[in-house]
């Protein structure tokens, strides 16, 4: 059926009207020609909300998955490398055979496809007009809003680090722990951890405790154990502190238990290929696995983004950057407000990152932020055949002992977090 004036339709028209041309027909309640209508198709677009998310990691696709429930319009694209998401808190099961690579790499191309999400390859050179345009070495990307989760990186200032393999950095230091523990007979392994003295908060040191035990265990299944000496070392006298007493005195018990020597205290001064050097005196290691603290990506140098006495981007509790409108940081590129034992967890990268999205959608409809995030520590400490859990919130900390069930609930996690992004 059609109205007497060619080119419309008339309201009691549209009940036979169906698909496109249903939603071509009718507009403001009341009668449109075709071209009225592709001015208002055109409006439509131009004030869709073009929100940039940088980085494929935790905090990035968290950020993406709650900005597309809250803006199902908005146009939403991606800056990374590859379109890929890798699963780091198993990078520890890498050395053992349990993980490989591919196992914890997620090719992204369904999960931005499902979410109507735009990738732009390309790593993130700097930012202008406030926030409004990022640069990339593949082109610039414009902007109403932008999240960066672009993770930190790791202070390779020592002198000597290149003698030592950093896990946390990805897939390849963990295969070559992986292919030295086949290749040596026996000798001495060294694992420790360091900090960034102007930000307390970027280190990571609960990976280092599980490569430890994990390598432990793992020897001895293999029945070498005896061939080898395994040393932790750190600048503290009581390293792990920000998962509470109770759980230093629990790891420093096991390390005990096992055999393994400690070499604590003692400030690092750097590496040579067959020892760790610290004020304490020197500790001999044929394997040295070590954590550097952490700083801001490279990029921020080229950026004038406010950032902390330790290099990363400075965020108030809403997680905005100061000053800057619509520019928001999640994860570990930012400094954030709070305890000194809040951690640098993938756990902590979705929770701002999902105070992050909110904040942002609250600007768009002219109010101010006002999600926060709770700053709490979430580990499973595992030794490759059990776990051990700390958590840790401003009013309690909670320390369950070792058991099979806590490792296998650590690979159901797994499972169940990246089943979202396949």
């Amino acid at each position: 059926r059609v109205s007497s004036r060619p080119g419309t339709c008339l309201e009691q028209d549209l009940p036979s009207i169906t698909g496109p041309a249903r939603e071509c027909a009718w507009r403001l309640d009341r009668i449109v020609t075709f071209e009225e209508h592709c001015v208002l198709s055109n409006d439509k677009r131009a004030g869709m909300k073009r929100i940039t998310v940088v980085g494929t990691g935790f905090g990035g696709l968290t950020a993406v998955s709650t900005l597309r429930k809250l803006e199902p319009s908005a146009e939403i694209t991606v800056i990374g490398k590859q379109p890929d998401f890798f699963y780091y808190p198993s990078l520890i099961w890498i050395p053992s055979g349990m993980r490989s690579g591919d196992d914890l790499t997620i090719n992204l191309e369904n999960f931005f496809r499902r979410k109507q999400v735009t990738f732009h390859q390309g790593a993130a050179t700097g930012i202008r007009e406030g926030g409004r345009v990022v640069e990339t070495d593949n082109g610039e990307v414009s902007n109403d809003g932008l999240i960066i989760a672009t993770g930190g990186r790791y202070l390779t200032g020592l002198p000597g680090i290149e003698h030592a393999t950093i896990p946390c950095r990805g897939r390849k230091d963990a295969e070559c722990i992986r292919d030295r523990l086949n290749e040596m007979d026996g000798g001495t392994i060294a694992f420790g951890f360091g900090g960034n003295p102007k930000e307390p908060s970027a280190m990571r040191g609960g990976p280092v405790f599980e490569f430890l035990f994990g390598t432990d265990t793992l020897l001895r299944r293999q029945g070498r154990r005896e061939h080898f000496k395994l040393v932790f070392f750190a600048p503290s006298k009581r390293p792990g502190q920000r998962l509470g007493e109770k759980a230093v005195d629990a790891l420093l018990k096991r390390m005990a238990e096992r055999d393994i020597s400690t070499h604590l205290g003692h400030k690092l001064k750097g590496f040579k290929h067959d020892k760790i050097l610290t004020e304490g005196g020197e500790v001999e290691a044929d394997l040295i696995v070590f954590i550097p603290g952490m700083s801001g990506s490279p990029w921020f140098d080229n950026t004038t983004l406010p950032r902390s006495d330790g290099g990363l981007l400075a965020a108030d509790a809403h997680c905005r950057v100061p000053d800057w409108e619509r520019v928001y940081v999640a994860g570990d590129a930012g400094s954030f407000p709070g305890p000194d034992w809040q951690p640098k967890q993938a756990h902590m990268a979705d929770l701002q990152a999902t105070a992050a999205a909110k904040n942002l959608v609250h600007e768009f409809n002219g109010d101010d932020p006002v999600e926060g995030f709770k700053v709490e520590l979430a580990c499973i400490i595992d030794s490759l055949d059990a776990g051990t859990l700390v958590t840790r919130s401003n009013t309690r900390t909670l320390l369950l002992p070792s058991t099979r069930l806590l490792h296998w609930s650590k690979r159901l996690f797994e499972w169940w977090y990246l089943r979202r992004y396949r």
